[in-house]
């Protein structure tokens, strides 16, 4: 759906990152998508730019079909499909005897359902994602909650099913400042308890809940600052939402954080929270923030407790309403609840998400 580094998000972050694992190990690499640079200046691949990410939705899909019935390489070893949309105009050209894998990385129709799609919009996507899961000969999912999804609403046989967790690159989310240097850094207080959330600015995030929550924390810890970082359609509803609690002087909309920054502004953080609502596949932000040494309290949603439980259970609010993630918020600021090491957060993260372990086991699903 976009080259990672011009185009930001959970999916395009994971494909990135995958390849670049990939590509280190000499796999040679085709990725096609929408809105490709030329070529991948940092990794060895060969990027095969389909359509402008702007351009007609008939036109992007007609390209997918044309550049695939015209290929003249050699066959590939391996398929994977990460988006079902892009999938679907393929399914005709698409080689019989070449395994392809789907990464399931939502529920499409599900996402469009709680934007408020039209029931006719919602409709046409789960029909295109049945077409082209029906078509695949396996799956991954980076989540048990996800596998869930993917076996009840889409009937997918669990055999067909690979739970793998996604990874971080540690290298690139590390502890290497402290939090009065990350502070100082990006300009953020460095006398008041700051809690740090990465979200689109959407329904299903959670930040109307997380505002509702801050009210309520504010008067048990007064000097509390949030920092919300991102983009979205909600901007504007959650600022008067800001403005109606009177929280201007502890809640901060940072907007679009570049990549680049975003460790800093973990390692900057006491606490990263996300507070989702639903459709939360796996929780890139939480091992990210982890994987910097600041703890992350979530919601008990999809994928986010199976990070989160095995490490430290309490780091999980008792359910998604704002009563809940203010207590639970209260009770970690004021120490009720010891937060966990520093270095307990990576070591935790770097033993089970670093992309070197869960690059290989992706590797062997495709291929097999």
């Amino acid at each position: 759906m976009g080259w990672f580094p011009h185009t930001p998000g959970g999916l395009n972050r994971y494909v990135y990152e995958l390849l670049g694992q990939l590509a280190a190990q000499q796999d040679c690499i085709e990725l096609w998508g929408v809105g490709l640079p030329d070529s991948a200046l940092d990794l060895p691949l060969q990027l095969i730019n389909l359509a402008s990410p702007s351009s007609a939705l008939p036109k992007r899909l007609w390209a997918f079909h044309r550049q695939l019935s015209c290929r003249q390489a050699a066959p590939p070893d391996a398929i994977n499909l990460h988006f079902a949309l892009y999938g679907f105009p393929l399914l005709k050209d698409l080689p019989q005897n070449i395994p392809i894998t789907c990464h399931f990385h939502g529920p499409w129709a599900g996402e469009s359902q709680q934007e408020g799609d039209s029931q006719w919009q919602v409709l046409l996507k789960y029909w295109i994602e049945q077409q082209v899961y029906r078509r695949c000969d396996r799956f991954i999912v980076l989540s048990k909650a996800f596998g869930r999804i993917l076996h009840e609403q889409y009937r997918v046989p669990w055999e067909k099913i690979h739970i793998i967790p996604g990874g971080v690159n540690i290298d690139r989310f590390r502890p290497n400042l402290s939090r009065e240097e990350a502070r100082l850094q990006l300009g953020w207080p460095l006398d008041r308890q700051i809690l740090f959330t990465p979200r689109r600015l959407v329904q299903r995030m959670g930040l109307d809940k997380l505002l509702i929550a801050m009210a309520e924390v504010k008067r048990k810890v007064p000097e509390v600052w949030l920092a919300i970082a991102g983009k979205g359609l909600l901007r504007p509803t959650l600022e008067q939402q800001v403005e109606a609690l009177n929280l201007s002087q502890c809640v901060q909309f940072l907007g679009y954080v570049p990549d680049e920054q975003l460790p800093i502004a973990y390692q900057a953080a006491d606490l990263t929270v996300v507070p989702s609502q639903s459709l939360e596949g796996f929780g890139l932000i939480l091992v990210e923030s982890l994987a910097c040494g600041t703890p992350a309290l979530c919601t008990p949603v999809g994928g986010m407790p199976e990070i989160v439980a095995p490490f430290y259970p309490d780091l999980i609010t008792d359910s998604v309403k704002s009563d809940a993630i203010a207590d639970r918020l209260i009770e970690l600021l004021r120490g009720t609840l010891p937060l966990p090491p520093r270095m307990d957060c990576r070591n935790y993260a770097q033993q089970h998400f670093d992309w070197q372990l869960i690059a290989p086991k992706v590797r062997n699903v495709l291929l097999s």
